[in-house]
């Protein structure tokens, strides 16, 4: 099991905190990191929820890359329905200029938001369905290439990825040739389907064989009670996601005294069954399993817990657990 292992991270906003300490929590995360030899460090687009920082997701990725030397950094990803794929194209072209052979940019088809905020970052009711998802992306890889107008873009392609919760973005990528990452930590009953998709469907492109990664929530501790307790708050704070009510990821006591009623604990129950959560032999045991199960080429993993010490402390165990597949930088 010594596929690659990499980040997700969303910049969470915990409640008692501010965007401004989430945000240089992402730069710690992200040393600590490359020190610990994650592969890639991703960051993910949404906008208008509270609990999330990451919505300028560029300026983070030139923010982390900045401050690390070693990692891949890149989206995970960017909305291309909210924007217009010249204004991406300069933007990662940048990038990839400053930091040449270190950026990603991944892709995804769904706006991340709601229908009034996506209509807002695109100025225009038009353009917002993700139907033309195909042609922006023949669209955006245009504009790097090398007889492109568009500069810095023109000759500085970094690696484009398609991201996806179902089949669609998966058959995409494969008749692309392009790399594809599935989100197992919000559709784990389609990663499977998918990944079998996107091999079946692939064609030489942009890679010769096809390569696949998946995205995985993992919440590890010294014991599995531990684990449990640190997973609770980012559960509530998708329960209340769900609802329609996006807020700051609560505190343990908050959650510990939330009035769940029978539903609520079932959609609980059910988001957390799809995660691996536990002590390291349990994390193990987990993760073992999963990547033989899909037999994906990495892995990326997201943790979402209140302190940022026990996230810390949870890609330690992580890193303790898979030292084979790791690549540790002193930088």
């Amino acid at each position: 099991m010594s596929v690659p292992f990499s980040v997700l991270d969303l910049a969470p906003v915990v409640s008692g905190s501010t965007s401004g300490q989430a945000l240089r929590n992402t730069l710690d995360l992200a040393r600590h990191a490359q020190r610990l030899g994650f592969h890639r460090y991703w960051l993910a687009e949404h906008h208008a929820m509270p609990g999330i920082a990451s919505s300028a997701t560029a300026v983070l990725i030139g923010q982390v890359a900045a401050a690390t030397s070693a990692l891949r950094v890149g989206s995970g990803g960017i909305m291309l329905p909210n924007h217009a794929p010249m204004v991406v194209a300069e933007q990662f072209g940048t990038l990839e200029a400053l930091f040449p052979g270190r950026i990603d940019l991944g892709l995804g088809r769904a706006p991340g938001t709601d229908q009034a905020t996506a209509r807002a970052l695109r100025r225009s009711p038009d353009a917002l369905s993700v139907d033309d998802f195909p042609e922006q992306v023949v669209e955006l890889r245009a504009y790097f290439d090398a007889a492109s107008k568009v500069t810095p873009a023109a000759g500085n392609e970094p690696p484009v990825w398609l991201l996806g919760s179902s089949g669609y973005s998966a058959r995409l990528a494969g008749l692309l040739g392009l790399p594809f990452a599935f989100a197992h930590h919000f559709s784990a009953e389609n990663t499977v389907p998918a990944l079998a998709l996107y091999r079946e469907s692939f064609r030489p492109g942009a890679l010769e064989e096809p390569y696949s990664m998946i995205g995985v929530s993992v919440t590890a501790a010294e014991t599995d009670e531990a684990a449990r307790e640190m997973a609770a708050p980012q559960a509530l704070a998708f329960l209340r996601l769900r609802q329609g009510n996006p807020g700051l990821m609560p505190t343990p006591e908050e959650t510990a005294a939330h009035p769940y009623t029978p539903l609520e604990r079932q959609m609980i129950d059910a988001r957390l069954a799809d995660q691996v959560i536990g002590g390291p032999e349990t994390v193990r045991r987990q993760m073992d399993a999963l990547i033989e199960r899909t037999a994906v080429d990495e892995v990326m993993v997201t943790t979402m817990v209140y302190d940022h010490a026990d996230r810390l402390r949870s890609y330690d165990i992580l890193a303790e657990l898979y030292q084979d597949a790791l690549a540790p930088s002193p930088a």
